[in-house]
């Protein structure tokens, strides 16, 4: 473990020194009033592959472009006509609740040399309907299965009723530019265009990509879907203090301190808890025993984890946000070190915001 008086460059540097991945930033941040107290550590200016954590940026751009959230997927998308889900309303896609396949490999077309017809992908996603399709939607959705092919069709969703090419372009335009971070979060392209090309995490090496993967999404279903774009479940590159910033102003725009995301929006049906497990919308919950958040977050506290060994978690109650970024599928997805070692690290980042207060009431 890391002595309490440790920085959190020294809790990165731990964790590359374990053997967890090759780089790793971490930082944490607490509300006291209106003022955010902040620390951070390790790789800085590096932009990492935050995978799954784009997901509660889906959500919350869907909440800024003011789609209603009872809208049927159908309605939006085109492609979903015909299929299962084409009235399941948005919401429930964003809640891990539509009834859906949790994942397809979409991309199988490029493993072949063919090209990939986007518009018959969505349609197969929209199709990976489990159990009986032609029931009625129960009120709070199907039982909780995590799927990415949920989000796929949510963040094509939110792409079109916003008039933006893909779910990144949404993303970065209703989300990251009001926050300022735009610079320093976005999709390989809108970064691009900002005149950011790096310096990126690397990730895995695939052969079929081509070898060692760096300044493109690990993940296979957004690179074949969206390119240098971004999807719904992936496909957001960022830097800690970008991830810092966007957890924080969720919590603001939670306790109603600010706007600032541009505009007052509502996100209590993202965070608030939903039947039959941890799943919320956009967010997961808290485990009640083992939970990767580690022991000090409390009962209440939300985030969510990113397969390419991303994590971002905030406590309503203690007014804390904590991330930990690395690249831990550098070496491999099969390589679960980070598992062991996200709790103690986000335990240690927890009791680091409790004393960047205790130093300013010494102060």
């Amino acid at each position: 473990m890391l002595d309490a008086g440790a920085t959190v460059d020294e809790l990165a540097c731990k964790v590359v020194a374990d053997g967890v991945a090759p780089q790793c930033a971490a930082g944490c941040a607490v509300r006291r009033g209106d003022k955010w107290l902040c620390d951070r550590g390790g790789a800085l200016e590096l932009l990492f592959d935050l995978a799954s954590v784009t997901k509660p940026m889906t959500a919350v751009a869907v909440a800024c472009a003011g789609i209603a959230l009872e809208t049927p997927l159908g309605a939006l998308l085109p492609e979903a006509r015909g299929t299962p889900s084409e009235r399941i309303p948005l919401e429930l896609f964003l809640a891990h609740r539509a009834g859906l396949e949790g994942h397809r490999p979409l991309y199988a077309p490029l493993l072949r040399d063919e090209k990939l017809d986007v518009a018959a992908a969505l349609h197969e996603a929209a199709g990976a309907k489990l159990g009986d399709a032609g029931s009625a939607v129960p009120v709070d959705g199907y039982a909780p299965l995590y799927s990415d092919l949920g989000y796929i069709l949510a963040g094509e969703a939110l792409a079109r009723a916003s008039g933006s090419r893909d779910a990144g372009e949404a993303i970065g335009r209703l989300v990251l530019e009001p926050l300022g971070v735009s610079t320093q979060a976005g999709t390989i392209r809108e970064l691009a265009s900002r005149g950011v090309h790096g310096p990126f995490a690397t990730t895995e090496t695939v052969p079929w990509r081509g070898g060692r993967i760096v300044g493109a999404v690990h993940d296979e279903n957004a690179w074949a879907l969206t390119g240098d774009g971004g999807s719904g479940h992936a496909g957001i590159f960022g830097t800690v203090d970008a991830v810092l910033r966007f957890g924080t102003a969720v919590l603001d725009q939670i306790d109603d301190i600010a706007a600032p995301f541009g505009r007052r929006i509502d996100l209590d049906w993202a965070v608030r808890e939903r039947p039959g497990g941890t799943l919320r919308a956009g967010f997961d919950g808290k485990d009640s025993e083992g939970s990767s958040a580690g022991e000090r977050m409390g009962a209440r506290a939300f985030g969510h984890l990113g397969f390419t060994g991303t994590s971002l978690w905030i406590d309503p109650d203690a007014k804390v946000v904590i991330t930990l970024l690395t690249n831990r599928v550098c070496r491999g997805r099969d390589h679960v070190a980070i598992r062991a070692a996200r709790p103690w690290a986000h335990d240690w980042l927890f009791d680091r915001t409790m004393a960047l207060v205790s130093r300013v009431r010494n102060s």
